[in-house]
């Protein structure tokens, strides 16, 4: 078995204190699975030039520079990456989503139909 060792220990990475790494649960839960590389180049620029909060508002001529896309598979790449719910955009504001967004609003969907439901069931209780 392949023991791990820092090849180079002087560049060993260290968490910047305006954001983090990218997240291995993009690859280990296919979150990349529908996006091209276009799609995942924006990603990462994205992920780079956002602040602690993942909000950015480079332009779509600025990304296209960055990235070297055209326009239109910068716009592309947005919708790719919108529709893996990994960022949200408002022109011209971008936000790199939370990739746990989705479980969270599935059990916050689901603690209120309990809320609902017990309450159906304290009500219909008190009619007896």
């Amino acid at each position: 078995m392949t023991q791990k060792r820092l090849l180079r220990p002087e560049r060993l990475r260290q968490v910047p204190p305006h954001f983090s790494w990218l997240d291995h649960r993009l690859v280990r839960e296919h979150r990349f699975a529908h996006c091209d590389t276009p799609a995942l180049a924006l990603y990462l620029i994205l992920v780079t030039v956002a602040d602690a909060q993942g909000l950015s508002y480079y332009s779509t001529a600025s990304l296209a520079r960055l990235t070297h896309l055209t326009p239109e598979q910068v716009g592309s790449a947005r919708q790719q990456l919108i529709a893996a719910d990994l960022i949200a955009f408002d022109q011209p504001l971008y936000q790199v989503l939370d990739l746990d967004s989705e479980s969270t609003t599935q059990r916050t969907n689901q603690t209120r139909s309990a809320g609902e439901l017990l309450r159906q069931l304290l009500a219909a209780g008190g009619a007896q």
